[in-house]
């Protein structure tokens, strides 16, 4: 009975020691783990509809991730300066943990202090009776002064995805007129294209958008673009089998679904009497989330990226690319096999990249 007695206490001695032990070692452990230093995003047009859906979705951490700090800053034009307010009293009034800070302002200047990563909504929407060049004129005189704010004020290392169109050409601007951003470091968003062909895909084989990988956007953000899927993959319960496999319908791949996916803004244009917005918002999420922290292994993401001429596309175009992100950088995939269909839906897009470029630089005079 003695030696059970005996036996007992020292039990409860060494399990009294090792939870002490454990509680110590936690409390060493919480002042090992450091919060992240925020990260600061710049959203232009902040108060437009893109603005004011995507600005809750960093703040909650769907950009950059559930643990990652940000400081918002807000930037859009003097007649939406009390929207800018209202937008930053919303952001306060919804306790996001995550958001550290918030800067609404309608000054360039102290809108780019010492951004991260600029999200640029804002631009010059063409208006009924305006031709091309006018529109052109109007955005290359935005994107010059932000552009220049970019190059003085942000952050060394600043990654810029330009999304308000024409995206490709706006982003060709802003580099124009940031030379010391790194050409690696302006992206234009062509996620929302990609998505949506992913979308399609899915709603075809009435199967999950996240088993449908690798389709690919070569080009522009406008109808020329080509949505392709002669290497895109879906996950079976028997493995990974093509998309052509799995559709076994050339006809509609090669002509419903393309056009679909072309002219999808337009569509919901029409159904809803205003231009995508929440579906843009969550696209530049997804592009900026896969930029930063990487694309899973053996899967790629469409971006518009400065060409190298990879593929035969002209260097010095923004154009979109099949991509793999890791360590916040992107990288072309490379030796993709192209067929005579492709390459000359993959050239149009080009040329009227090519015919953008040229407007565009006509303007800066």
């Amino acid at each position: 009975m003695e030696y059970d007695l005996l036996l007992l206490q020292k039990t409860l001695v060494v399990l009294f020691c090792l939870t002490l032990f454990w509680k110590i070692i936690r409390h060493m452990w919480s002042f090992l783990i450091l919060e992240k230093d925020p990260v600061i995003v710049l959203v232009t047009g902040a108060t437009g509809q893109i603005g004011y859906a995507l600005v809750p979705m960093i703040a909650r951490g769907i950009m950059l991730g559930p643990d990652q700090p940000v400081i918002l800053h807000m930037l859009d034009i003097e007649p939406a300066a009390e929207s800018l307010n209202a937008l930053k009293m919303e952001l306060i009034d919804a306790a996001f943990p995550l958001l550290k800070g918030v800067v609404a302002t309608t000054d360039v200047v102290e809108a780019c202090k010492g951004v991260n990563i600029a999200v640029m909504v804002g631009g010059f929407r063409r208006k009924e009776g305006m031709e091309r060049k006018d529109v052109m004129a109007k955005n290359v005189s935005i994107y010059k002064a932000q552009a220049s704010a970019l190059e003085k004020h942000a952050a060394a290392d600043c990654k810029v995805l330009v999304v308000a169109n024409p995206a490709n050409t706006n982003a060709l601007i802003l580099k124009e007129f940031a030379p010391s951003i790194p050409e690696k470091n302006i992206t234009c968003l062509i996620r929302l294209d990609h998505n949506r062909a992913l979308g399609q895909i899915a709603d075809k084989l009435d199967v999950q958008v996240s088993d449908v990988k690798n389709v690919i956007i070569w080009g522009n953000h406008s109808s020329t673009q080509y949505p392709d899927v002669n290497h895109a993959t879906v996950t079976t319960s028997s493995g990974e089998k093509s998309v052509r496999e799995l559709i076994a319908d050339d006809h509609w791949l090669s002509s419903e679904f393309i056009t679909t996916v072309q002219q999808r803004g337009a569509a919901i244009i029409k159904a809803r009497k205003l231009s995508s917005a929440l579906s843009a918002a969550s696209a530049a999420c997804d592009h900026i989330h896969d930029w930063v922290l990487g694309t899973p292994k053996g899967t790629w993401v469409s971006m518009g990226v400065y060409s190298d001429g990879s593929y035969g596309i002209q260097p010095g175009l923004i154009y979109s690319f099949p991509v793999t992100c890791e360590k916040g950088n992107w990288s072309i995939v490379k030796g993709l096999k192209i067929n005579e269909f492709s390459r000359a839906k993959m050239d149009t897009t080009a040329e009227e990249l090519a015919e953008e470029k040229s407007l565009a630089y006509s303007c800066l005079n």
